[in-house]
């Protein structure tokens, strides 16, 4: 299995909590050891015979090619994605469909294990995959969630509506309100973000049964593609604790 940088204090923590991913070495800065945050990091890691190795700010920028490191860069397994098969008893499912930039997927993801959305699928085109800048990104939310990389977006489409999902596209030319959507709570909900440059795809929102967009007042004309995201994850998501424990 390849081998991934994972840079920045957050994503570190959450790499280390979730042990979902085998850590194979750490790389802590030196003259670092003094922060707090540094040496609850160091013990973590100590707990878990993570070996590691104080070296300078340099070596940790040729090791993650970024300058966002905040002292630390772990090197792991690569990202353990799940089958798209075993989502599919989820209430809820995300589909990133022409997110291309990955702060907006990291952020996106971010958003998503934050309002309790603990699926989470990938198109295979068109989104890039969980490399460690969308760790960052997520501030490590990502390694909380399950995440599939399977299928192309109508892929995933296709078979979630033979399984009954209700297909929800956010658009920015949606005319639904978003909270009648919520207030119905479908038992099984497919909710698909697009991109900025690119939007969700033609044939998706031919076959959505609801195309919802955020209401606007001001007099720019429409939102970052992660902050819209975030406003319908958190609206669509309020019910998805008492969806999962009716099921």
């Amino acid at each position: 299995m390849a081998e991934e940088y994972i840079h920045g204090m957050n994503p570190a923590f959450e790499v280390i909590r979730a042990r979902r991913r085998r850590i194979h070495k750490a790389y802590l800065q030196e003259g670092a050891e003094a922060s707090a945050r540094m040496k609850k990091l160091a013990s973590m890691l100590e707990t878990l015979a993570v070996s590691m190795e104080r070296v300078t700010k340099q070596r940790l920028f040729q090791l993650c090619k970024s300058s966002e490191h905040q002292g630390i860069v772990l090197t792991t397994d690569s990202y353990p994605y799940v089958p798209f098969e075993s989502l599919l008893t989820c209430p809820r499912l995300l589909l990133l469909d022409n997110v291309e930039d990955p702060q907006n997927v990291g952020a996106i993801l971010r958003s998503a294990e934050v309002f309790g959305w603990e699926a989470v699928l990938l198109s295979a085109k068109g989104v890039p995959e969980v490399y460690p800048s969308v760790v960052k990104a997520s501030a490590g939310a990502s390694e909380h969630l399950r995440i599939a990389r399977d299928c192309p977006a109508n892929a995933y489409v296709k078979e979630l509506l033979e399984q009954g999902y209700i297909l929800v596209a956010l658009d920015e030319h949606g005319k639904e309100d978003i909270q009648a959507i919520r207030d119905r709570a479908p038992e099984k909900l497919l909710l698909v973000i697009g991109g900025e440059h690119r939007s969700v795809g033609q044939h998706i929102l031919n076959q959505a049964r609801h195309i919802v967009g955020i209401p606007q007042k001001g007099r720019i004309q429409s939102l970052n593609a992660s902050v819209a995201a975030g406003i319908a994850l958190f609206v669509l998501g309020k019910k998805a604790g008492s969806s999962s424990e009716a099921s």
